[in-house]
Protein backbone atom coordinates (compact mmCIF):
# COMPACT_ATOMS: atom_id res chain seq x y z
CA UNK A 1 0.00 0.00 0.00
CA UNK A 2 1.20 3.33 -0.74
CA UNK A 3 1.94 6.59 2.09
CA UNK A 4 0.11 9.15 0.98
CA UNK A 5 1.31 12.19 1.55
CA UNK A 6 -0.21 15.17 3.23
CA UNK A 7 -1.44 18.32 1.40
CA UNK A 8 -1.32 21.52 2.93
CA UNK A 9 -4.80 23.56 2.27
CA UNK A 10 -3.29 26.69 0.63
CA UNK A 11 -6.88 28.18 -0.24
CA UNK A 12 -6.42 30.89 2.60
CA UNK A 13 -2.81 31.74 1.61
CA UNK A 14 -3.89 34.47 -0.86
CA UNK A 15 -6.13 36.24 2.13
CA UNK A 16 -3.08 36.04 4.20
CA UNK A 17 -1.05 37.60 1.79
CA UNK A 18 -3.13 40.44 0.51
CA UNK A 19 -3.59 41.33 4.79
CA UNK A 20 -0.12 41.21 5.01
CA UNK A 21 0.23 43.81 1.89
CA UNK A 22 -2.32 45.93 3.14
CA UNK A 23 -0.68 45.78 6.45
CA UNK A 24 2.57 47.18 5.49
CA UNK A 25 0.79 50.01 2.81
CA UNK A 26 -0.93 51.42 5.41
CA UNK A 27 2.12 51.02 8.31
CA UNK A 28 5.03 51.81 6.44
CA UNK A 29 5.76 55.78 5.40
CA UNK A 30 7.34 57.05 2.49
CA UNK A 31 9.86 60.01 1.96
CA UNK A 32 8.54 63.25 0.89
CA UNK A 33 10.07 64.63 -1.70
CA UNK A 34 10.15 68.78 -1.21
CA UNK A 35 10.28 71.02 -4.31
CA UNK A 36 10.92 74.59 -4.21
CA UNK A 37 9.16 76.84 -2.08
CA UNK A 38 7.63 79.54 -4.22
CA UNK A 39 4.60 81.27 -4.10
CA UNK A 40 2.21 81.60 -7.26
CA UNK A 41 1.07 84.73 -8.13
CA UNK A 42 -2.98 85.04 -7.85
CA UNK A 43 -4.97 85.16 -11.07
CA UNK A 44 -4.75 88.35 -12.63
CA UNK A 45 -7.86 90.25 -12.76
CA UNK A 46 -9.08 91.56 -16.12
CA UNK A 47 -10.34 94.50 -14.58
CA UNK A 48 -6.94 95.75 -13.13
CA UNK A 49 -5.20 98.33 -14.74
CA UNK A 50 -2.16 98.24 -16.31
CA UNK A 51 1.08 97.72 -13.95
CA UNK A 52 3.12 100.11 -13.68
CA UNK A 53 6.09 99.73 -15.48
CA UNK A 54 9.50 98.51 -13.52
CA UNK A 55 12.77 100.93 -13.92
CA UNK A 56 15.46 99.04 -15.79
CA UNK A 57 17.72 99.37 -12.97
CA UNK A 58 15.07 97.82 -10.69
CA UNK A 59 15.55 94.45 -12.58
CA UNK A 60 18.81 92.19 -11.92
CA UNK A 61 18.36 89.55 -15.08
CA UNK A 62 19.95 86.24 -14.99
CA UNK A 63 19.56 84.51 -18.17
CA UNK A 64 21.42 80.65 -18.28
CA UNK A 65 21.77 79.22 -21.72
CA UNK A 66 21.43 75.11 -23.27
CA UNK A 67 24.88 74.86 -22.54
CA UNK A 68 24.25 75.59 -18.97
CA UNK A 69 26.19 78.98 -19.04
CA UNK A 70 25.49 81.68 -16.71
CA UNK A 71 25.20 85.24 -17.81
CA UNK A 72 24.22 87.99 -15.25
CA UNK A 73 23.49 91.22 -16.61
CA UNK A 74 24.77 90.64 -20.15
CA UNK A 75 28.23 88.89 -18.72
CA UNK A 76 29.25 85.36 -18.14
CA UNK A 77 29.49 84.55 -14.03
CA UNK A 78 30.38 81.21 -12.61
CA UNK A 79 27.72 80.07 -10.37
CA UNK A 80 29.60 80.46 -7.03
CA UNK A 81 29.27 84.17 -7.13
CA UNK A 82 26.14 84.43 -8.59
CA UNK A 83 24.79 84.24 -4.32
CA UNK A 84 27.11 87.67 -3.87
CA UNK A 85 26.29 89.64 -6.68
CA UNK A 86 22.28 89.21 -6.49
CA UNK A 87 23.21 89.96 -2.61
CA UNK A 88 24.75 93.31 -3.85
CA UNK A 89 22.16 94.03 -6.17
CA UNK A 90 19.28 93.85 -3.47
CA UNK A 91 21.04 95.64 -1.12
CA UNK A 92 22.46 98.45 -2.83
CA UNK A 93 24.68 99.20 -0.46
CA UNK A 94 26.27 102.14 -1.78
CA UNK A 95 22.76 103.80 -3.24
CA UNK A 96 24.28 103.85 -6.91
CA UNK A 97 21.91 105.31 -9.03
CA UNK A 98 22.24 102.33 -11.48
CA UNK A 99 21.33 99.55 -9.01
CA UNK A 100 17.51 99.26 -7.31
CA UNK A 101 15.68 102.17 -6.03
CA UNK A 102 15.18 101.67 -2.31
CA UNK A 103 11.90 103.51 -0.45
CA UNK A 104 11.49 103.94 3.05
CA UNK A 105 8.47 102.13 4.91
CA UNK A 106 7.08 101.93 8.15
CA UNK A 107 7.20 97.77 9.06
CA UNK A 108 5.26 96.74 12.29
CA UNK A 109 8.63 96.02 14.63
CA UNK A 110 10.77 97.09 12.86
CA UNK A 111 10.11 100.67 12.27
CA UNK A 112 11.22 102.92 8.91
CA UNK A 113 13.26 100.89 6.71
CA UNK A 114 14.45 101.16 3.51
CA UNK A 115 13.26 98.16 1.03
CA UNK A 116 14.35 97.70 -2.23
CA UNK A 117 12.25 97.73 -5.21
CA UNK A 118 15.00 95.11 -7.05
CA UNK A 119 13.51 92.35 -8.76
CA UNK A 120 15.57 89.42 -9.88
CA UNK A 121 14.38 88.19 -13.62
CA UNK A 122 15.40 84.73 -14.31
CA UNK A 123 15.19 82.88 -17.38
CA UNK A 124 16.15 79.90 -18.79
CA UNK A 125 16.61 77.77 -22.18
CA UNK A 126 14.90 75.17 -23.23
CA UNK A 127 17.83 73.10 -22.83
CA UNK A 128 19.11 74.31 -20.03
CA UNK A 129 19.88 70.75 -17.43
CA UNK A 130 17.96 70.82 -14.38
CA UNK A 131 20.94 70.78 -11.95
CA UNK A 132 21.81 74.17 -13.30
CA UNK A 133 18.26 75.44 -12.80
CA UNK A 134 18.27 74.02 -9.31
CA UNK A 135 21.86 75.39 -8.13
CA UNK A 136 20.52 78.77 -9.85
CA UNK A 137 17.29 78.95 -7.68
CA UNK A 138 19.10 77.73 -4.60
CA UNK A 139 21.79 80.63 -4.81
CA UNK A 140 19.05 82.94 -5.57
CA UNK A 141 17.36 81.81 -2.61
CA UNK A 142 20.06 81.51 -0.31
CA UNK A 143 21.06 85.17 -1.27
CA UNK A 144 17.40 86.28 0.33
CA UNK A 145 17.92 84.14 2.74
CA UNK A 146 21.07 85.27 3.86
CA UNK A 147 19.66 89.19 3.82
CA UNK A 148 16.81 88.31 5.89
CA UNK A 149 18.97 86.36 8.29
CA UNK A 150 21.01 89.56 8.71
CA UNK A 151 17.65 91.95 9.21
CA UNK A 152 16.66 89.44 12.04
CA UNK A 153 20.01 89.51 13.49
CA UNK A 154 19.88 93.17 13.79
CA UNK A 155 16.55 93.60 14.67
CA UNK A 156 15.21 90.55 16.94
CA UNK A 157 18.76 88.54 17.77
CA UNK A 158 18.26 85.29 15.87
CA UNK A 159 18.10 83.75 12.53
CA UNK A 160 14.85 84.32 10.56
CA UNK A 161 14.49 80.83 10.29
CA UNK A 162 14.84 80.85 14.34
CA UNK A 163 11.58 83.04 14.83
CA UNK A 164 8.74 81.52 16.27
CA UNK A 165 6.66 85.05 16.47
CA UNK A 166 4.56 84.85 13.05
CA UNK A 167 4.04 88.72 13.48
CA UNK A 168 8.03 89.09 13.07
CA UNK A 169 8.40 86.50 10.66
CA UNK A 170 6.26 88.97 8.21
CA UNK A 171 8.39 92.34 9.15
CA UNK A 172 11.23 90.37 7.64
CA UNK A 173 9.59 89.09 4.85
CA UNK A 174 8.21 92.63 4.23
CA UNK A 175 11.74 93.86 4.88
CA UNK A 176 13.43 91.81 2.15
CA UNK A 177 10.76 90.52 -0.27
CA UNK A 178 11.72 86.83 -2.43
CA UNK A 179 11.27 89.59 -5.90
CA UNK A 180 12.32 86.55 -8.10
CA UNK A 181 10.32 86.76 -11.15
CA UNK A 182 10.51 83.61 -13.34
CA UNK A 183 9.94 84.20 -16.80
CA UNK A 184 8.86 81.06 -19.28
CA UNK A 185 11.87 78.89 -20.57
CA UNK A 186 12.46 79.81 -24.51
CA UNK A 187 15.58 78.88 -26.64
CA UNK A 188 18.33 81.65 -26.24
CA UNK A 189 20.86 79.35 -27.94
CA UNK A 190 24.57 78.75 -27.01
Amino acid sequence: MARMTPEINAGSMADIAFLLLIFFLVTTTMDVDTGINRMLPPPIDPNAPEPPPVRERNVFVVLVDAQDRLMVEGEQMQINQLRAEAKNFLLNPDDDPTMPVKEEKEIEHIGNYMVSRGIISLQNDRGTSYDMYIAVQNELAAAIREIRDEVSNEYFGRDFHDLTDEELVNAVREAVPMAVSEAEPVDVGG
